[in-house]
């Protein structure tokens, strides 16, 4: 049995589905680490590509879904890792030494949940920073659900969790992964932080191209949580914080 299972999701991601392959190589997994690809039936190469690294996939599939969290739930299924981690097309483990640092905090500091920074990436691949450092969301060190009352302090692709606390996504919801974070973070015991970055996140995904709806997506999450009254409060301190956040920016340049 593997001890992590990394799990792709592809839909016409052709231009960027490499990038993350070749993520993966550089880092030479072995026999602890299994990689899965599920694909929603493109249309374009994205399946040439999938073949072409077929002898580095333990697994993959094709085939329709309804929506990216679908296809993740089907991949989460499918693992058989005792630790799930969601590198998307376009994602990449931060470097070479990602994965060895990874399973060493895995079999030497058991916990329930693992996270960490996230570097933010255009098309191209040029860094923009760290998440923590270009967006208001600050990284704690020591990580409650309760944390998440303000939105997502953590980079989806900087968060791995047990399988066997980690429940389905919601799938008709653009902020599934929020609630997904802090249903696990519910059911941890332990959390640990993580002082290597994880990953390259590739911007402009599915909730920026949607932004209201997922802001409206988000504000269910939260409700569900926190309580509708709390959620509407905390969604007029988020505003404020936003616009604090842009103008110091601003005025630090």
């Amino acid at each position: 049995m593997p001890l992590l299972s990394i799990i792709t999701v592809t839909y016409n991601a052709e231009r960027f589905l490499e990038r993350t392959i070749q993520s993966l190589l550089a880092n030479q997994p072995g026999a602890e680490v299994e990689y899965l690809i599920i694909d929603g039936q493109s249309t374009d190469h994205t399946l040439d590509l999938v073949r072409q690294y077929e002898k580095h996939i333990s697994r993959w599939i094709s085939e329709p879904d309804r929506g990216l969290y679908d296809a993740m739930n089907k991949g989460q299924r499918l693992a058989t890792g005792d630790y799930v981690w969601f590198m998307n097309a376009g994602d990449e483990l931060y470097d070479a030494t990602t994965i060895s640092r990874v399973l060493s905090q895995l079999r030497t500091n058991p916990a329930d949940v693992y996270y960490s920074d996230a570097l933010f990436v255009d098309n191209t691949g040029k860094p923009l920073g760290l998440r923590s450092r270009i967006t208001p969301h600050t990284l704690p060190h020591t990580l409650t659900w309760r944390d998440m009352a303000m939105g997502m302090k953590v980079c989806h692709q900087a968060f791995m969790a047990r399988r066997s606390i980690a429940p389905d996504f919601l799938v008709d919801n653009l902020s599934a992964d929020i609630d997904w974070e802090i249903r696990c973070l519910k059911a941890a015991r332990k959390a640990v932080w993580l002082d290597f970055i994880l990953c390259k996140y590739l911007t402009g995904g599915l909730s920026v191209q949607r932004h209201r709806q997922s802001l409206a997506d988000r504000f269910k999450v939260l409700a569900t949580h926190f309580g509708t009254a709390t959620a509407v409060w905390n969604h007029v301190r988020i505003v404020a914080r936003a616009v604090r956040f842009r103008f110091n920016r601003k005025e630090n340049r």
